[in-house]
């Protein structure tokens, strides 16, 4: 496990102090792609990156490791800032300039400060080109993005509805995943990085059994066989 870790990724270790924040600072350099569909030829990543590696800040137990996960499958470099969140360096000014909220996961690319999980995922998307160029095919992407974040999520984990939530939105996901691999069809896309993320927290966090929905099951069983789950969200 050690050496595959190795062949995949170059790792440093360093430490970031300010006056109000310090950080322990990883930076990210993978070796293999492990893209949902290949970027296009010729593509630059120091030129699509300003000259400057992207910067993803988070911490433990927070939904960063979605955000890693989709790194991982585009194969982007990444310098990981990882926040003491019980010590509220969330909440210190240095970071506060990048994310007001005072929440984790949030980005710097360049001169973009951005911040929201599902907001990042699109960026990513959108910027390595892995979005269609169809304006419809593009919103049902942003559809199944927001589908995760504002109503899977809440229902998976509020518990008192959760009893009536999780067969109201599991049997039709149940049905389209009985007609293909992924949301979309017969590759991975955002979409299903978003969604697969809940199930899985739901998972690991809450104990949920999706054994009503084989489909989702095998759904699951796919997404945690991929190398880049397996290095960021399969973790936890």
């Amino acid at each position: 496990m050690v050496q595959n870790l190795l062949l995949r990724t170059s790792l440093v270790v360093s430490a970031i102090a300010t006056p109000a924040l310090c950080a322990i600072a990883f930076t990210f350099q993978p070796i293999q792609p492990l893209l949902a569909a290949p970027l296009p030829s010729g593509f630059n990543y120091t030129t699509a990156n300003n000259q400057t590696k992207l910067k993803l800040y988070g911490g433990p137990k927070t939904r960063t490791p979605m955000v890693q996960w989709y790194l991982e499958e585009l194969a982007i470099p990444y310098d990981y800032i990882s926040l003491n969140i019980s010590a509220n360096e969330q909440r210190q000014p240095d970071f506060l300039a990048i994310n007001p909220m005072g929440k984790v996961p949030a980005i710097v690319d360049g001169d973009l400060k951005l911040w929201e999980s599902g907001a990042i995922l699109l960026y990513l998307a959108e910027k390595y080109q892995q979005m269609p160029k169809s304006l419809a095919e593009r919103a049902k992407i942003t559809q199944w993005v927001i589908f995760a974040n504002a109503t899977l999520s809440p229902g998976l984990f509020t518990a008192d509805k959760r009893e009536q939530e999780m067969p109201r939105l599991l049997t039709p996901l149940n049905q389209i995943l009985q007609q293909q691999p992924y949301l979309l069809g017969k590759k991975l896309s955002v979409a299903d990085i978003a969604v697969a993320s809940y199930l899985h927290y739901g998972k690991i966090l809450a104990s949920l059994d999706y054994s009503k929905y084989p489909s989702v099951v095998a759904y699951l069983d796919r997404i945690a066989a991929r190398p880049a789950f397996k290095n960021t969200l399969g973790k936890r």
